[in-house]
């Protein structure tokens, strides 16, 4: 008895390592390439090296495997830094880069992940290749410079040209080809600090002959089809360095609004120089001017045009010319003016009988040419023993003027104007009026009552305001204190993302306020425009509440009718953090409320059974003073979508000439999270077409995740593209839904390089039936078959899993007869013609399904095509093989037209069902052994779980025993 459990077990075990695994499997990737590519060489084990020439279009195309699809991303490594492609990687299966450049050279990588195992990663490194023009330049030897090349100096002619792969030079004196040793007074060498990216022509003590036309040919001998390149040099007793003169004055000063013109001549050099009018650091030019050979024009010039420009020359002999002027555009910027009182007294305030100094600043371009006069009243005021006018040096800028008013008297009560001008005018003059009375008094800082600690919601306008007294009332500048641990640490941004910002009436206003504002604000006195004492400061508290930050925000969870589940509110943060409250709806209809506890930061609520009215919008929403937090919970019974197989084995088949066959297969994601799935709604149309048409497909029985289904789509005209999506029905209704395009792609059929049939279509991809035999072959999928009579023999599924998939059995109930033979018949395969090897390999590979006590025998024959047609028996096997799959492989090598015979031959009884399933015939040699794994829902990819789980099972029925 317990060895009869131990194996209803041990079934029972098997079937649930099937459904638990199905036909999930992890990615695998591999990289193919299209297009131009100039080579495609192995490199080592795992990476290849594409080779593309530059201005060539680059494809690459990702293939993976694993189910569920593998979502791909590419990515790019050059040399040590990480440059993807794109913002955020490239995530479709072709990588297509058109008018490739050299930088986009580097290492690619393909990334494959389904959430199975790790993801799949391969690489291929793409090798731009590109040859840029030839540069000639030259040079004479250090010790012997001068202008000009003279009869007896040692000239270097250097030829540099960018490529890859590395350039061969090749260097012509006229039609002479020069190379080192042909001629003692020239000498061809590479430095070896730069090997392979030039060759340098030395021409020792110069003679007559050498004065002659030179050709640098840089070659990358033909690789990627990229012709050979070449520059000319013509060297003479008048080959010169440039030189140039500037036809203008240094610095140049102008007025704004003028127009200017800088002239640059060559004064020497041959061949003749190129003139380049730059400014430093890579700067542009002004946008307006014109530039035409070496002479720049800028109209309507502005301060900002002020700066360096500079000329320079080149001729690609010796070095380039380069010579630099300045232009500076009149004008008067930033006036300022502050109050120092007596710096004899700690008092601040201005008093009869003490010092007092008025100082006005003032920057000026150019600087020599500021000039300052004073005005009391109106009236010019003149240096004297009780007001002294001093200037800082006229070189120092910005310059400053100061009037010192000794022995303050009330007579001396007035207005008093600082007036900045430039001595050539050109630009307005800058007057700054400074009142001293005995209203003039240092500013002093209060915040008003109850503005020092301000509270504020998110998302509101809140003014900081630091009341300001004084005569001149000075400007107010806003900082921000961070404070940390106690102390004030370094100063944060303010909303406008500058460190400080000015205020002249004492408010700042910060428009939509947002948390990270909050902190503490400084408000200042400026020691300018006022007086010049110490600042006056004051500190404002700004506090900024925002409404409690839940997660999730929003989930959608799925559940069957009459099953328990918690739905939990997450609080993150919120401020004020203190008496926080919780309310749970469902739709309007309130379900429960309460206050949190300082300890708990989540609230959950329970459903102890779904029922139909259960279903819908739970919200849970967390409140304070600043507004409400809201968790939303989205509860559906609707299925969740399926997943299409993608890697079918030849799912494409050919009915008929204008029509073909595709199997369609899919997988159902989480088929138990929700009721059982009734049917699917399969809708299909044609791509070039809007009229979807429809039909459902009903399920019986229970779906296990992982369980591949098929439906075969038939009549789909040639060569269109369909778009087929599918939606599961459940009680509920209907779930979501995915869609798929179907392409079709010619099959290489029957001039082979590759054949493939896995019998989904009625046409049997031409194979057809032995009319010299006792019965046929019969095609069948295991969801048809009629196991009444024979129930311990042929498939449950076909090879992959599926059991709407088909397959072509014998079937060997009665009439059949011991002995009697089935043969079905390939296609007949031509030779190629245009190999010229006496023979080809072949690899002939098929599943085969052999289970039943009397399982008699499977026999393959070669069948060629010559002069006579002969047979050759090239695999044969009898018996019961067991209640599996296995795969059966063999190489042949015709001479001739053939067909490929497959004869099963009836045993002693009806238990003798012998089924085939996807045949294929490859070019060349077979790879891999066959495998006898076993088959069900599992792909080829991933058989070993069910070893595992018998291995598993019998290990207990032994302890059991």
């Amino acid at each position: 008895m317990g060895l009869v459990f131990g194996l209803l077990w041990l079934f029972t075990g098997v079937l649930r390592c099937v459904h638990g695994q199905g036909v999930y499997a992890p990615p695998t990737v591999r990289i193919v390439h299209s297009g131009q590519a100039c080579n495609v060489e192995e490199e080592r084990y795992s990476e290849r090296v594409y080779t593309i020439r530059e201005g060539e279009t680059l494809e690459l195309q990702c293939l993976v495997t694993g189910h569920p699809r593998p979502q791909i991303r590419w990515t790019k490594t050059a040399g040590g830094a990480s440059d993807r492609q794109g913002d955020s990687s490239l995530h479709n299966e072709t990588l297509k880069i058109e008018t490739i450049s050299r930088h986009q050279g580097g290492r690619y990588y393909c990334k494959a992940e389904n959430g199975l195992g790790s993801p799949a990663i391969r690489s291929i490194r793409v090798d731009v290749y590109y040859l840029d023009d030839p540069l000639i330049t030259v040079h004479q030897s250090v010790g012997e410079s001068k202008e000009q090349f003279y009869f007896e100096r040692t000239v270097f002619l250097r030829c540099v040209a960018n490529s890859n792969p590395p350039v061969h030079y090749t260097w012509r004196r006229g039609r002479e080809v020069l190379s080192q040793g042909s001629d003692s007074g020239v000498e061809i060498y590479e430095p070896f600090f730069t090997q392979g990216e030039t060759k340098i022509l030395k021409l020792k003590n110069l003679r007559p002959q050498d004065y002659a036309d030179y050709t640098c040919i840089s070659s990358v001998r033909n690789v990627c089809g990229i012709g050979d390149k070449s520059a000319r040099f013509s060297l003479s007793n008048r080959t010169a360095p440039p030189s140039i003169k500037l036809l203008l004055d240094d610095p140049l000063v102008v007025n704004p609004g003028e127009t200017i013109t800088l002239v640059c001549v060559a004064s020497g050099g041959d061949p003749p120089p190129v003139l380049q009018w730059v400014r430093p650091g890579g700067e542009e030019l002004p946008k307006r001017s014109l530039v035409k050979g070496g002479t720049l024009t800028i109209p309507a010039v502005t301060v900002d045009d002020g700066g360096a420009y500079s000329c320079v020359a080149s001729n690609n002999v010796g070095n380039p010319a380069k010579k630099s002027t300045n232009i500076l555009v009149r004008g008067l910027r930033k006036g300022r003016f502050w109050i120092t009182p007596d710096p004899y007294h700690n008092d601040d305030n201005i008093q009869i009988g003490r010092e007092v100094k008025i100082s006005c600043q003032v920057e000026a371009t150019p600087p020599e040419e500021l000039q300052f006069s004073w005005l009391k009243n109106g009236r010019p005021l003149r240096s004297s023993e009780r007001m002294v006018i001093t200037h800082t040096d006229t070189e120092v800028s910005p310059g400053t003027t100061n009037l010192d008013i000794i022995d303050l008297k009330f007579t001396d009560f007035g207005t008093y104007t600082c007036v900045a001008a430039l001595r050539n005018g050109g630009t307005p003059e800058i007057s700054i009026d400074v009142n001293i009375s005995s209203t003039t008094v240092p500013p002093e800082l209060t915040v008003p009552r109850g503005r020092s600690h301000l509270i504020a919601q998110e998302g509101d306008t809140v003014d900081l305001q630091c009341l300001v007294s004084g005569k001149p009332k000075p400007i107010i500048l806003w900082s921000r204190v961070e404070e940390s641990g106690g102390a004030a640490a370094a100063a944060a941004l303010m909303p406008d993302g500058s460190a400080q910002m000015e205020s002249y009436d004492g408010v700042l206003r910060i428009s939509n306020v947002s948390r990270d504002m909050s902190g503490t604000y400084r408000c200042q006195t400026s020691q300018y425009n006022g007086f010049n004492v110490k600042p006056r400061e004051a500190l404002i508290q700004l506090v900024v509440q925002f409404p409690p930050v839940v997660e999730p925000a929003y989930t959608e969870i799925r559940q069957a009718l009459g099953r328990a589940f918690s739905l939990t509110c997450h609080l993150l943060r919120a401020h004020p953090a203190r008496l926080l409250r919780y309310e749970w709806k469902l739709g309007t209809r309130l379900l429960t409320v309460g206050q949190f506890s300082d300890q708990k930061d989540d609230t959950n609520y329970h459903v102890r059974a779904l029922n139909r009215e259960g279903y819908g919008e739970y919200t849970c929403d967390i409140t304070n003073e600043a507004g409400a937090g809201r968790c939303t919970f989205l509860v559906t019974g609707k299925a969740y979508a399926p997943e299409f197989y993608y890697d079918t084995y030849s799912a494409l088949w050919q009915n008929r000439p204008r029509v073909y066959g595709f199997k369609l297969q899919w997988t159902q994601m989480e088929p138990n999270a929700v009721d059982r799935i009734l049917a699917y709604r399969l809708g299909i149309r044609q791509m070039s077409q809007s009229r979807w048409w429809e039909q459902e497909i009903q399920m019986e029985g229970t779906i296990q995740k992982g369980e591949l289904l098929t439906h075969n789509l038939t009549e789909l005209v040639k060569p269109e593209s369909y778009l087929v999506r599918l939606k599961p029905i459940t009680r509920y209704g209907e779930g979501d839904e995915t869609e798929r395009i179907i392409t079709y792609s010619a099959p290489v059929n029957p001039h082979l390089r590759e054949f493939q049939c896995g019998f989904e279509d009625e046409a049997l991809c031409l194979f057809s039936q032995d009319k010299s035999d006792e019965f046929d072959w019969t095609r069948h999928s295991a969801s048809t078959r009629d196991t009444k009579y024979t129930p311990n023999t042929g498939p449950s599924s076909d090879h992959t899993g599926s059991k709407q998939g088909f397959y072509m059995y014998i079937e060997t109930s009665r009439p059949r007869l011991e002995g009697d033979k089935a043969r079905l018949l390939s296609p007949t395969f031509n030779m190629n013609a245009k190999s010229s090897a006496p023979s080809v390999t072949y690899c002939f590979s098929f599943y085969y399904h052999m289970y039943g006590k009397h399982i008699g025998a499977l026999n393959v024959f070669l069948r060629q095509k010559g002069q006579t047609v002969t047979d050759t028996s090239v695999w044969s096997l009898t018996g019961n093989q067991g209640d599996r799959w296995r795969q059966a492989k063999v190489n042949i090598q015709p001479t001739a037209a053939f067909q490929m015979v497959m004869e099963g031959v009836r045993g002693a009884g009806i238990e003798g069902d012998i089924a085939v399933d996807d045949v294929t015939i490859e070019e060349g040699k077979c790879k891999d052994p066959p495998s006898n794994n076993l088959r069900s829902l599992a792909p080829p990819s991933s058989p070993h779980i069910w070893q595992l789980c018998i291995i598993l099972s019998l290990a207990l029925i032994g302890r059991q025993r």
